[in-house]
């Protein structure tokens, strides 16, 4: 998902876990929820952005269960170094159950997050290449902004700097929502009220400073519960596709529901052949047998759209030499040969 809502579900890990055991745990537990991206970053891991091998690149060693232990085990030393100075002098031993727990559960919400999308996480590398899919809930989701910075704020001290910053935080979010094209009714309806509900909360205070660790809380237990009624929704839709997708294209059919961002509880079902994909009202050759095609997929950057797309269709323009080849990441029906998830590579003219 989205750094923002990386930003704030680790903000709330934190508070939850951390608060009144040390000093700004809600920061600590957003710094480690995008630590598997910033990781990237790192001398030998640079994603190479704008290219097709960027599609595998990201989300790899650090998005891990391996990293992700690494990156935690990092944090929890630095943390416990840092801690030192201050344990000594005041004979307080240092909250290494605390640290152990924030951090960990700071990074795994990273790693579920991601793997919940449509685009995948291989969580066993190096040692597996095997990517895995939620299909749960879309990459883009207001309603990860809203609830945890909403019940974040209700933890606060009432003060004016906090509840200008929730404010345009808010007014940010509502006019995404309200000015983008693409997404459900009930979604901006929604989100409005709980702008509303914030608002009313913040004026009411249901919660407040001696129950922020209780506000946070409970905006990770209502996005588990959001996040579980889609994934119980989806479940019962992938039963039904896969009947439909075996009658169609036989046993060996593959099928999937993509998430739709703007449009929760509501999926773009795709299945396939060897030979075909399809969807609702559509269907397009995969041309991936045409010794053009097996050429250009044998490259880096055609094996990296294979490893990054379940449903991958080819066009061959032989107008041009050498032939050029456009690999799809095929979710609707294809048009075009420029946008994201298109790799146009000119195939090799000899194996």
């Amino acid at each position: 998902m989205d750094n923002i809502a990386h930003t704030l579900v680790g903000a709330a890990i934190g508070r939850t876990i951390g608060d009144s055991k040390m000093q700004a745990p809600a920061l600590l537990g957003a710094i480690a929820a995008n630590s598997p991206d910033f990781t990237e970053y790192v001398p030998g891991l640079r994603i190479h952005w704008g290219s097709p091998l960027a599609m595998t690149e990201h989300r790899g060693i650090t998005h891990s269960l391996a990293g992700a232990a690494i990156q935690a085990a990092v944090f929890v030393l630095i943390t416990a170094l840092a801690l030192t100075p201050e344990s000594r002098r005041e004979h307080r031993p240092i909250p290494w159950g605390t640290l152990i727990a924030l951090y960990g559960a700071a990074l795994a919400s990273h790693l579920l997050m991601d793997w919940q999308g449509s685009y995948g996480l291989r969580p066993f590398l190096p040692w597996s290449n095997q990517r895995y899919y939620g299909d749960w809930v879309a990459i883009v989701d207001p309603f990860f902004w809203l609830v945890p910075l909403v019940l974040l704020a209700w933890g606060q001290t009432r003060r004016w700097g906090v509840a200008l910053a929730t404010a345009i935080g808010v007014a940010a979010i509502l006019w995404l929502v309200l000015s983008y094209d693409a997404v459900a009714t009930w979604v901006r309806v929604a989100c409005a009220g709980v702008a509303l509900v914030g608002i009313a909360g913040w004026h009411r205070h249901w919660f407040g400073p001696g129950a922020r660790r209780a506000a946070a809380a409970t905006a990770l237990v209502i996005l588990t519960a959001y996040t579980a009624a889609q994934a119980v929704t989806v479940t019962v839709l992938k039963h039904q596709l896969a009947a439909q997708a075996r009658a169609r294209f036989g046993p060996q059919a593959t099928y999937a529901l993509f998430t739709r961002p703007g449009f929760p509880f509501s999926w773009d079902p795709v299945m396939a052949s060897a030979d075909t994909v399809a969807g609702p009202g559509w269907s397009a050759a995969r041309h991936l047998d045409q010794p053009v095609v097996r050429r250009a997929m044998a490259t880096p950057e055609g094996a990296a759209i294979l490893a990054f797309d379940r449903f991958v269709t080819a066009e061959v323009d032989s107008t041009r030499r050498p032939p050029m080849v456009y690999l799809r990441e095929t979710r609707r029906a294809p048009a075009g040969r420029r946008g994201f998830g298109i790799v146009a590579l000119a195939s090799p003219s000899t194996p």
